[in-house]
């Protein structure tokens, strides 16, 4: 296995991060040490691309990012490898779908921007923990909907969140990607905006051929990457439906899981 693999992706909150967003010491080695073995490393999150800039420097990462579940590729050099919007038909169908729910909040993601019309919602201090800066205030999502990176619905009840991707789906399977990244995040992004289709278009920029590669993650948009990569491995505590994808598991994020499957699994340790 070890001798094989010659890139890995990961996903980040969850996987990479601490509970509290932060990298820890041996993180960052286990990823220094993959990268003088010539192991190519990168990162592909839910995030907008400004919310990861501080984590591609800490882990000196220079080969393409993905944000946003993979709908926007991000060269090194600030530069679109690839971008893939959200249809309007799909996001209007989205947002009421999401509307008047009890207790669930609208995210939109549009150029950059984390937009919403509620400031005070109880979700949002996470959030802007998580990403580093803070929404912008709309009254309408109307002006936006030409270039939608990702609406989320987000709630502490996460069995109304089940449900509601579960209808959701129903109207827009085929035409949009919708999936829990988290416990309390609902996803909903273009077609194209899946983390297996990041990882076939960083390792084609790469020269990498997919059965040398490998995933790691911990939510319901990660088994995307895992059906496309030669070696997958989920984090401990990652949900039984996503562990059962993966080719091994290994210990939570909490218990520095990556870096233990780094060691394990492409170093050969």
């Amino acid at each position: 296995m070890s001798n094989s693999i010659r890139f890995l992706l990961s996903d980040m909150d969850g996987t990479l991060l601490l509970p509290d967003h932060s990298l820890s010491q041996r993180t960052l080695d286990a990823v220094r040490s993959l990268r003088e073995a010539g192991v190519f490393f990168s990162l592909a999150t839910g995030r907008p691309p400004k919310a990861m800039l501080q984590q591609i420097e800490a882990l000196g990462i220079d080969v393409p990012t993905a944000a946003f579940n993979g709908g926007t590729i991000v060269k090194p050099d600030g530069t679109l490898l690839a971008a893939h919007y959200l249809p309007v038909p799909v996001a209007l169908t989205a947002l009421a779908t999401f509307i008047d729910q009890p207790g669930v909040e609208i995210w939109v993601f549009s150029g950059g921007d984390w937009l919403l019309k509620d400031p005070n919602g109880p979700m949002v201090p996470r959030e802007q923990h998580g990403l580093g800066y803070p929404p912008v205030v709309v009254e309408s999502f109307e002006p936006y909907l030409q270039r939608i990176d990702k609406i989320v619905a987000t709630s502490n009840n996460t069995d109304l969140l089940i449900e509601l991707e579960a209808r959701l789906l129903t109207k827009v399977e085929g035409q949009a990607q919708v999936s829990r990244s988290q416990p309390v995040y609902l996803d909903v992004t273009a077609l194209e905006a899946n983390k297996g289709t990041a990882l076939a278009t960083i390792a084609e920029y790469l020269n990498v051929p997919l059965e040398h590669t490998a995933a790691i993650g911990d939510g319901g948009n990660d088994p995307a990457m895992f059906h496309r990569a030669g070696f997958s491995i989920a984090m401990g505590q990652a949900e039984e439906a996503v562990r059962r994808q993966a080719d091994a598991v290994t210990a939570p994020n909490t218990d520095d899981g990556v870096a233990q499957a780094i060691e394990k699994y492409i170093l050969g340790r």
